[in-house]
């Protein structure tokens, strides 16, 4: 009796056992029937609407005017079929741009503040109304030249630099400088008249002679230079 007993507890085990394993399949069998129902429901959803899509854009392009091939229509979706590895590595160089430009745009946002500390400096200082003003002036001297006075200026070009590299030697500085301050000391409006006499006495002076000497010697080397250009240009 005792081993009979033993037996239909442990059968009773068994099927409760297998009760508990056949309530968890009933379970997924369950869930496996309402996910496939909802993807139907939700293939349903999609072909109406894809149907609703389709007969939208038909009635479009008719209305349009465009044509479809189908052929060739069959040909793009082909053609994107075989490069979706293609359309995958442009999405990811993209998605690796977007991230550059996040990256940068700290730095890019520096730059631009620093570019608008340099303006504003470069403002305070009064850089932006020294190049106005040197706007006016090439204004004024393009609208007082004329094209032949460039071509004449691009002519003599070389010589007009030759004379200020001249000019700016540190003697001819410093002539140049003595005459203007000597000019500037002369009281040109209240000047005294002197006679031929009195202006003889004073070129007879060692000054009035050293001046004389000057001016002549001066005098006679521009007309030296003059006959030396000239005779350049002829042989030219």
């Amino acid at each position: 009796m005792k081993e009979t007993a033993v037996i239909d507890a442990n059968l009773e085990d068994q099927i409760q056992v297998l009760n508990g394993k056949l309530d968890v399949i009933l379970e997924e069998l369950n869930f496996q029937r309402n996910r496939r129902e909802q993807v139907e429901d939700l293939v349903k959803d999609v072909s109406l609407v894809g149907k609703d899509l389709f007969e939208t854009t038909v009635n479009r392009l008719d209305k349009a005017g465009i044509e479809i091939n189908g052929y060739d229509l069959e040909k793009l979706v082909l053609k994107i079929a075989r490069n979706i590895s293609t359309f995958n590595m442009l999405l990811d160089s993209l998605e690796s741009g977007n991230d550059l430009i996040k990256d940068l745009s700290p730095v890019i946002r520096q730059i631009g503040l620093d570019l608008i500390n340099m303006l504003h400096n470069l403002e305070e200082k009064g850089y932006f109304i020294f190049f106005r003003e040197l706007l006016n002036i090439l204004d004024k001297i393009v609208t007082h030249f004329t094209i032949d006075d460039l071509k004449a200026l691009a002519d003599n070009v070389v010589t007009i630099l030759e004379t200020i590299k001249n000019l700016t030697q540190p003697d001819m500085l410093k002539a140049v400088n003595n005459a203007i301050a000597i000019y500037k000391n002369l009281d040109t409006e209240n000047m005294k008249e002197i006679s031929m006499l009195k202006a003889l006495r004073m070129m007879n002076s060692k000054d009035g002679k050293r001046a004389l000497g000057f001016i002549m010697t001066f005098l006679i080397n521009v007309a030296k230079n003059t006959e030396q250009n000239k005779s350049n240009i002829n042989q030219k």
